[in-house]
């Protein structure tokens, strides 16, 4: 049975993923940040009779928290076969390039490119032996800078001085860390789920977690020949599912 690890999956994006992947015969680490919230997600899926899944208590932003959850999995296997990158924050919106406080930049920042870099980190041995690892980093088209940079995109007047930048940067490590694990059996995307309706946004997105977590198992469930180093968003490219970076 293939393992994964979840950060960020006692709601929304996070644990439509894990139900998906639970439906696919995964065994399912659920990363929580709060324990408690993780422990009661796991139970509504076992109401489902998805049984394979243990809530992980892991804090991205904190490298204790990580380590101890490193160490936690790691006496559970010696295997970890998929790693999805889900947790991140928004740091409240709006955000103004000129009138956001540099504290707003550090909070955001520290959970979604610096939590990605530790987590990979501190699992990349247990990923290094799996036969097929999968890494998903969750992204989002508003990391584009071509969109971003076109006032015909849908999404041209949604900036977030904090946001957008981290996600950008973690499209850059994306492709760093696909570039080094070239010669292996890594596959290692960066995938927008789409705007989702969530509490996230205020649940003022579009699409339906169901969308949303389909397009992360897609990715992280990819084949030998699929695709490594790319930025995928399926709800912008319905054709291939790329976009510009």
């Amino acid at each position: 049975m293939k393992k994964v690890l979840i950060t960020g999956a006692n709601k929304s994006i996070g644990f439509e993923t894990t139900r998906q992947l639970l439906q696919k015969g995964y065994y399912v680490y659920l990363g929580s940040r709060n324990l408690a919230n993780g422990l009661e997600a796991v139970e509504k899926l076992k109401a489902e009779g998805l049984n394979e899944v243990e809530a992980i208590q892991i804090d991205v932003s904190n490298q204790a928290s990580v380590d101890a959850a490193r160490a936690e999995i790691g006496k559970k296997t010696d295997v970890l076969d998929v790693l999805i990158n889900n947790a991140g924050i928004s740091g409240g919106l709006p955000q103004t390039a000129t009138g956001t406080d540099i504290a707003v930049f550090q909070k955001v920042f520290e959970t979604n490119l610096y939590g990605v870099v530790r987590v990979t980190r501190a699992f990349i041995d247990l990923l290094q032996s799996a036969p097929q690892p999968r890494i998903v980093n969750v992204s989002s088209s508003m990391a584009s800078l071509t969109l971003n940079s076109d006032p015909s995109w849908p999404f041209y007047h949604h900036k977030g001085a904090a946001y957008l930048p981290s996600k950008t940067a973690l499209n850059m490590y994306t492709v760093t860390l696909a570039y080094e694990l070239r010669d292996t059996p890594f596959k290692v995307n960066a995938i927008d789920p789409g705007f989702i309706a969530t509490d996230f946004n205020n649940h003022r997105g579009t699409g339906s977690v169901e969308e949303a977590g389909a397009r992360l198992v897609k990715y992280a469930t990819i084949g030998d020949d699929g695709p490594t180093g790319r930025f995928f968003s399926e709800e912008n490219n319905p054709a291939t599912g790329e976009i510009p970076w």
